[in-house]
């Protein structure tokens, strides 16, 4: 009934993008949602990995508990998803609608999230360890980021940005995921905002002055991805000890220790003019006034400036699309 609610308005957008699975379909594919298929747990539900008859491998999400605010953000996360199409966004396939809690299908993403590979692997495992994968995955999220603000129509804040919901490709492309506390931006425009009466996110990640205030904009998720630049230059999670990873970060900046909190990892193979450049647009995106941090799509068009794809690199319909659609590149002002 939400569902039908939300469709209303929405001229079928469900049926023309995405398919009805039926729930015999989604627990053959998940075996009975069995406990050795979780892929992950999160706010919103447990994430199952599944297997459809024609043999695609698919990411099944679960809601874990049934009340109607739950419901509701799965509801929104489809709708939300299913309008979206970039390369740097996950892809809903479909949805159950005969079963008590929803269950969503997406793209399989065979290399976990971002904070698993950081934060949980073995210092022998290299996936992740080379500087040159940490500046793309820096900018696939500034892409999809751009992308939600400025090119979809209409633009989306995501709102819980953060490692945990950046999903790693074969490819370690990175695709954002996780829309269930997303909302759509309405009124459009850099300065537009939403007001909530309860702050939705991740410690470590939400945005201070959203925090305080209660108002969210697009910068507020330009704060977050600050905070995962943080991770991938220091190699730390978002909380430490009793501070934040972006407080411990701002400070090593303006006493100009960044070489003391340099991820180990990476410290042999990094260009660390490369790696100051990120450092300062993460300081800036940083900031604690939300007006002086830039936009994703500045930020975007400079790191593609400062690091341009390599001349092999596939065009895709969707980078097509981006190139004609950007403005010329603007500096982004950085005080720290």
């Amino acid at each position: 009934m939400l569902l039908q609610q939300q469709l209303s308005s929405r001229e079928g957008a469900i049926e023309n993008n995405t398919m009805l699975f039926t729930s015999k379909e989604l627990e053959k594919a998940t075996e009975g949602f069995s406990l050795e298929r979780v892929l992950g747990r999160g706010g919103q539900g447990t994430v199952f990995k599944g297997m459809l008859t024609d043999g695609r491998i698919v990411a099944v999400k679960k809601s874990t508990v049934l009340d109607e605010d739950r419901v509701g953000e799965f509801i929104n996360e489809l709708i939300i998803l299913s309008q979206l199409n970039h390369r740097n966004v996950v892809r809903v396939l479909g949805c159950c609608l005969e079963t008590k809690v929803p269950l969503l299908v997406y793209e399989f993403i065979s290399n976990g999230n971002l904070f698993q590979r950081l934060h949980h692997q073995q210092e022998s495992d290299d996936g992740l360890i080379k500087w040159e994968m940490r500046v793309g995955i820096a900018k696939d999220i500034a892409r999809g980021l751009s992308y939600l603000h400025s090119l979809a129509s209409p633009p989306v804040f995501h709102k819980d940005i953060k490692s945990a919901n950046i999903m790693i490709d074969e490819e370690f492309r990175a695709k954002l995921a996780d829309f269930g506390t997303s909302r759509v931006n309405i009124a459009g425009g850099e300065h537009s905002h939403m007001t909530t009466t309860v702050v939705s996110g991740t410690p470590g990640y939400i945005d201070p002055q959203y925090q305080q205030s209660g108002r969210f904009c697009e910068k507020s998720d330009a704060y977050s991805y600050g905070v995962v630049l943080a991770e991938l230059i220091t190699g730390r999670p978002s909380i430490q000890g009793d501070t934040t990873l972006a407080s411990f970060f701002l400070e090593a900046m303006k006493e100009n220790r960044l070489f003391d909190i340099l991820d180990p990892r990476i410290r042999n193979d990094c260009d660390l003019e490369q790696v100051m450049v990120l450092a300062n647009i993460a300081t800036s995106c940083l900031n604690l006034e939300g007006e002086k941090r830039p936009t994703m799509i500045v930020i975007s068009l400079e790191l593609e400036q400062t690091f341009p794809s390599h001349p092999d690199t596939k065009t895709t319909g969707n980078d097509k699309e981006e190139a004609s659609t950007s403005r010329a590149p603007l500096s982004i002002d950085v005080a720290i």
